[in-house]
């Protein structure tokens, strides 16, 4: 089995090349030249790496002519949330255009259906004090959740209108090892591991909105959903990925600051805060769980010494 995974340098991508790997997949991936590969170091003999920005969409369909993937994991992204603010033309552009880009050019290959995966996200639905399920109505606060609505309906349209396999995916927060620094759980980790080796000047960690509650997955937990979403789910059909449980983010905090000996102190960072935000994230994965059989085995403080750990080799 051929596997293309778009964004395979990234977080979720370098555990799901991972993970493919395991199934004895022939794995395939796009870069960017710009791209860091780090996250690849341990595979990248074992994997075929293509040189290739999703919004080029002649170069996409050479990629996909040439490999002609029988699973395609679509996860190259503009993915942090704050950045969508500053820079909400490249997050609409890159996030739209690009899964345009990939589809047409599956489209271009005459008796060709590969199975697609569109990893959408928990920022879709926006709004909401309730637990969230693949019903609920989509009210996003951000223009990268705004992008991610876009393309759960353009993958939608697409296989209505042209019969493609295509299963799309709301995955909520997950973390772990590799998370980019930027993201909360991991910028938590970064600073409490600078702290410890002494690279900070004062003991201190900066932190946003730490009322926040959020619905935490291990990302290798979620890269097994997102292969099962494409070996049992149904074409055409959204399943939220999600451990169905909420978590205060000062909460996740606490449990890091706990495994740390030194004394840290804490300082609010207005640099830190979304102009709008959600106080409560929770999914429900019934739906996810009933078709495939997937549940989380990694729990929360797993995950949270994972990454802490991950940071302090770094």
């Amino acid at each position: 089995m051929k596997v293309l995974i778009t964004g395979i340098s990234g977080f979720a991508g370098s555990h799901l090349a991972e993970y493919a790997l395991s199934k004895e997949a022939e794995v395939h991936g796009t870069t960017r030249w710009r791209s860091k590969l780090e996250n690849l170091q341990e595979i990248k003999d074992v994997i075929t790496l293509h040189e290739c920005d999703i919004n080029d969409s002649f170069a996409f369909r050479d990629i996909i002519k040439k490999v002609k993937p029988d699973y395609i994991f679509h996860l190259a992204a503009q993915s942090f949330v704050k950045a969508s603010w500053t820079e909400p033309y490249q997050t609409l552009h890159t996030n739209i255009i690009g899964e345009l880009n990939l589809f047409e050019a599956v489209r271009s290959i005459s008796n060709y259906k590969p199975r697609i995966l569109i990893a959408g996200s928990s920022e879709e639905y926006g709004h909401t004090d309730v637990e969230l399920t693949e019903d609920s109505p989509l009210r996003p606060l951000s223009p990268y959740g705004v992008s991610k609505v876009a393309q759960d309906l353009l993958g939608f349209q697409y296989f209505k209108s042209y019969g493609m396999h295509i299963i799309r995916t709301r995955g909520f927060n997950h973390t772990g090892p590799r998370r980019g620094e930027v993201f909360v759980c991991s910028t938590f980790a970064k600073q409490i591991a600078e702290i410890e080796k002494d690279k900070s000047k004062l003991p201190i960690i900066k932190v946003g909105n730490l009322d926040a509650e959020r619905d935490f997955t291990d990302v290798r937990d979620m890269v097994k959903g997102y292969w099962l979403a494409l070996e049992k789910g149904e074409p055409g059909e959204v399943y939220n990925i999600c451990s169905g449980k909420s978590i205060p983010i000062k909460n996740i905090l606490r449990k890091l600051l706990s495994l740390s000996k030194r004394e840290i102190k804490i300082r609010n960072d207005p640099e830190r805060m979304r102009p709008s935000d959600l106080k409560v994230l929770v999914g429900n994965n019934t739906k996810f769980t009933e078709k495939t059989g997937w549940k989380p085995s990694i729990n929360i403080d797993q995950t949270l010494e994972d990454l802490l750990n991950y940071w302090r080799e770094k």
